[in-house]
């Protein structure tokens, strides 16, 4: 036998030696997860995101469930049997929340867990605000992506999760921007506070509170705003005097290429494509 084929044989015995480890892969597709714990052994849940998570009441003993969370690895052991019980899981960056069912019994697997992202149907939001797109194979007519992600952050924000859209794309993402942005809206006496954002096709939309502190009530334009963006939307058309159930409102303010903080010139335009 030459040294060739006896160094193949050598390389297939150590293959075939070395343990086999299944990895269980979840969808995550905006629907509670269902996750069984074995008793008495660890189980691993990749993410790949840094997550903070928040126990109900039943679980939260170390004596129950011990949760340890370490560069976007979860890592799970139950020391007693329990029912499911509904656990959040925060993406520390984004803000998003992923919905888990946790439960523990004798027997379940111990299998590795592996969460990804559910693919998207494959369809294109029109870009252009006067043109709608068409889901590819279902003829549904589709809002431009400025229009959708608008809807989807009010909605994200104000409506209960299950009347959310599910609009395939989408994805909350970290804005980067200060407590307050005090040069948005620098002609009102308001104050300006971020709330979250949102991308799809190239376009991000940033939610901002816009709460008065003047005695006095103002109309709202949008072309009162400073930055590069590219359009922008108030929930209400006016906003009431201070300390009254008027005096604070939401405004909406859509980008194009980048987010709100390098739109705003809070960030060198370099950070932004570093952080793509």
């Amino acid at each position: 036998m030459n040294l060739f084929r006896r160094g193949a044989l050598l390389a297939m015995g150590v293959l075939m030696a070395l343990p086999a480890w299944a990895v269980e892969i979840i969808e995550w597709d905006r629907r509670p997860m269902d996750i069984p714990l074995p008793v008495g052994t660890e189980r691993v849940v990749v993410l790949d995101r840094n997550v903070r998570v928040g126990l109900p009441g039943p679980i939260a003993s170390a004596e129950t469930l011990r949760v340890q969370s370490s560069g976007g690895v979860l890592y799970l052991l139950a020391h007693e049997p329990f029912d499911a019980q509904r656990v959040q899981l925060q993406d520390v960056e984004s803000g998003e929340i992923l919905l888990v069912d946790l439960s523990a019994r004798d027997g379940a697997s111990d299998e590795d867990i592996r969460i990804v992202e559910a693919e998207a149907p494959a369809y294109q939001v029109s870009e252009q605000p006067g043109q709608a797109g068409v889901a590819e194979g279902a003829g549904v007519p589709l809002p431009p992506a400025p229009v959708a992600l608008t809807r989807y952050a009010a909605q994200s924000l104000y409506a209960p999760m299950r009347a959310v859209e599910d609009v395939p794309g989408i994805r909350r993402v970290p804005m980067r921007l200060p407590e307050t942005l005090s040069s948005l809206i620098p002609a009102l006496p308001v104050t300006a506070t971020p709330l979250g954002a949102w991308t799809l096709n190239g376009y991000t939309v940033t939610a901002v509170r816009i709460t008065n502190n003047d005695r006095r009530s103002f109309e709202l334009d949008p072309r009162w705003l400073q930055g590069e963006l590219y359009s922008a939307s108030f929930m209400h058309p006016s906003i009431g005097p201070r300390g009254t159930v008027e005096d604070t409102t939401t405004l909406f303010v859509v980008t194009r290429g980048v987010g709100l903080a390098q739109a705003l010139l809070l960030l060198p335009p370099m950070a932004e494509e570093d952080d793509a």
